[in-house]
């Protein structure tokens, strides 16, 4: 098979039939359903609901399980849906994330029977939207500092906080929320939408991930039954493993922001003509800049095809994913950088893609995990030194 031209070290060939099949599916549901209004409903801040059967018809949600007739894909499948979702735009890519990874994973892992019975398959239906409620309005980074409090009543729990930064938050039918018991404990409960006591507030102002729904969730006195505490959920490192799932959807989701950066960029470039009527893809310093995202990507299509094999063989560890999210994120934040300088003026209007992904990939950049926790993350890995620790009190 002949080399494609961008596509220098042939990373198609890494994929199976059945996972270019997928890919390709989401691909054209994706260029078919989202890419003609993409850009007005993120002028509108518009969240396009109307699409979630059509998702949930293509197997979108929890993809990667067997049970209740979920299709089982390979994880380097799942990353590949991720990956034409974020093409299309990262507010999609997110809400499938959230209801696969943050919403389903967790009732999957430690839930009840009764509880995979009742929620998983009507979430995989798109039936049930959820959210994921574990970032506090003072606690994101740190996420053992919460404050939101679950105290024992009898057979039921009583809740009060507030969670911040919530995507699907106010259009969620079900919430994953996190919360100390009095021991300090960090236990996981399925919160459903019209307890009394438990409400939501969209964050208005967003300039990033325009199509998509952020919230914030608040507790007050929002008693929620036994039957609703995710029985083998304890600890911190529970909501962690939740977010590994994710981190690992977004290594890819956001390399396809940056290939959706990169082909505009290099259409545009050989199509503008500029000094003498010249494409401007025909300067050294612009071809430079093609160069650099093509090479960034290709070397982050490799690390999560890899990741995404030694998930699938149940070897990937937490840090080897923090290390593909931070490297994924870090390339697509520069190649929109890079694309918005090489399109000028263009670069900031809607008739393009461009300032759309720059302005989601902030927010990408942002959560599951900043940027430089990832690379504390690493650091810890690398020299057995926990960096952002407190210093112990000797005295």
């Amino acid at each position: 098979m002949a080399l494609s031209s961008l596509d220098l070290y042939n990373v198609e060939e890494l994929y199976s039939e059945d996972e270019r099949l997928v890919r390709d599916t989401v691909r054209a549901w994706v260029n078919e359903r989202v890419m003609p209004h993409i850009e007005e409903w993120a002028w509108e801040g518009h969240f396009p609901r109307e699409l979630i059967p059509e998702m949930a018809e293509l197997a979108l949600f929890g993809s990667t399980f067997t049970e209740y007739g979920l299709p089982g894909l390979s994880h380097v499948a799942y990353g590949l849906v991720m990956q034409e979702l974020e093409r299309g735009d990262s507010g999609l890519r997110s809400f499938v994330s959230v209801q696969s990874a943050l919403v389903m994973y967790p009732i999957m892992t430690w839930g009840s029977q009764e509880q995979k019975d009742r929620f998983i398959p009507r979430l995989a239906r798109g039936e049930l939207i959820g959210c994921f409620g574990l970032t506090e309005p003072d606690f994101g980074s740190n996420p053992g500092g919460m404050r939101t409090r679950a105290r024992r009543h009898g057979d039921r729990w009583v809740l009060n906080g507030a969670k911040a930064w919530i995507t699907n938050g106010s259009i969620a039918d079900l919430a994953t929320v996190w919360a100390k018991d009095d021991e300090g404990t960090i236990r996981g409960f399925l919160v459903e939408r019209g307890t009394p006591g438990f409400s939501t507030v969209e964050h208005k102002g967003k300039y990033s991930l325009r199509a998509s729904v952020t919230s914030q969730l608040i507790f007050e006195d929002v008693e929620v039954p036994e039957a609703n505490r995710l029985p083998l959920a304890a600890g911190l490192k529970c909501p962690l493993s939740c977010l590994t799932q994710a981190r690992y959807g977004i290594s890819w989701g956001a390399l396809g922001s940056a290939l959706a950066t990169f082909h505009a960029t290099l259409d545009y470039t050989k199509s503008r003509l500029q000094f003498g009527e010249r494409p401007i893809a025909c300067h050294q310093l612009v071809q430079e800049r093609l160069v650099w995202m093509a090479n960034e990507i290709t070397k982050g299509q490799l690390m999560v095809w890899r990741l995404g094999r030694l998930k699938d063989a149940g070897r990937a560890t937490f840090v080897q994913v923090s290390q593909a999210k931070r490297n994924s994120c870090w390339v697509a934040r520069e190649c929109a950088r890079l694309a918005r300088e090489l399109h000028g003026a263009n670069g900031v209007v809607n008739e393009y893609p461009i300032m759309r992904h720059l302005m989601n990939i902030e927010s990408v950049y942002t959560y599951e995990g900043t940027h430089d926790m990832h690379t504390l993350i690493l650091g810890e890995h690398l020299t057995g030194f926990p960096a952002f620790m407190p210093p112990r009190n000797e005295g």
